[in-house]
């Protein structure tokens, strides 16, 4: 029997490949405003590649996450994820279902993509749909890439490397891979961090049960939203973590293509930001939403452009 996969509550089906790439602009700036800003500093080639690829991951996490999915049974949420798993082998080969599908197979066309990161993000909504806890950070470091570190395998391709370290014979250009992976999973984990709250509502929880227990703070705490010394140190631990996977990506901007460092940059800095906002509200993750406000990602961009030249 086939499972039909809902479509998740976008902009209206787009009629032409230039009206879907308009309403995947649209769907970035109004989700992922940091992230947005940071594209918005690319060429229209790749920004637009970026957002094609944007909204797929966020009609993969829809199928989990919308209101409709939260009531559904576990075993009709593991078949949409089979269907949209062979839905999205069929965009690398060229088979389109929809506008949102075409602007996939363009960007695929014109930035060859790696399949298996989006089989593997597939597979972290899977554990999303199985799995509530994770015992330590090795199932949680897992989890992250599957969910966000594939986003930087699926993005380097369109993100580019300087040819000045990849075609000259005395070039040590690392792998550029670990950096991009880190990024992801430096991301993910500060979401983890924003959204505690959040995600307790929906019976999850992502910090891992050995540092619940190393800093003696319990599930029963964390759900009632108990603030006190023992969280505030967990939180400041799981913050340091966080900063740690930055510092692992930024050794790999510097080797992006000119045009990809300051948007990369930005992004990751405005990013991190947000940590610097959960220590603001002294941890309270719980009744404050941590962001960075419209007036400090605006003063961050010249400084991220200081930086994107000189490192």
């Amino acid at each position: 029997m086939s499972v039909a996969v809902p479509e998740p509550a976008l902009s209206a089906p787009p009629a032409s490949l230039e009206q879907a790439f308009e309403a995947c602009r649209q769907e970035t700036a109004l989700w992922a405003k940091t992230f947005y800003l940071g594209t918005m500093l690319l060429p229209p080639a790749k920004r637009r590649a970026i957002w094609a690829i944007y909204v797929w991951c966020r009609r993969t996490d829809e199928l989990m996450d919308s209101a409709e999915a939260q009531a559904l049974p576990q075993a009709e949420l593991l078949a949409r994820l089979a269907a949209w798993e062979e839905r999205t082998r069929g965009l690398f080969e060229g088979r389109a279902s929809d506008g949102f599908d075409r602007v996939m197979v363009d960007t695929i066309q014109r930035f060859p993509q790696p399949l298996q990161a989006y089989l593997d993000m597939i597979e972290g909504q899977r554990m999303d749909v199985v799995r509530h806890r994770y015992a330590d950070f090795a199932e949680l470091e897992l989890y992250c890439y599957r969910v966000a570190g594939t986003v930087g395998l699926m993005t380097q391709a369109v993100m580019g490397l300087d040819p000045a370290y990849t075609t000259a014979p005395w070039s040590e250009c690392p792998d550029p891979t670990e950096a991009a992976v880190a990024l992801g999973i430096a991301n993910q984990l500060t979401n983890i961090l924003r959204d505690v709250g959040e995600d307790r509502g929906r019976g999850r929880i992502y910090l891992p049960q050995d540092d619940l227990r190393r800093f003696g703070y319990s599930e029963a705490e964390l759900l009632a939203g108990t603030l006190n010394d023992n969280w505030r140190a967990l939180m400041a631990f799981q913050l340091q973590r966080a900063r740690e996977w930055f510092a692992r990506s930024e050794a790999g901007v510097r080797w992006l293509s000119a045009d990809a460092r300051w948007p990369v940059w930005t992004s990751l800095r405005l990013y991190r930001g947000i940590l610097d906002a959960i220590e603001r509200h002294d941890y309270d993750v719980f009744n404050h939403r941590a962001y960075v406000p419209t007036a400090g990602k605006l003063l961050d961009l010249p400084l991220s452009f200081v930086v994107a030249q000189v490192r």
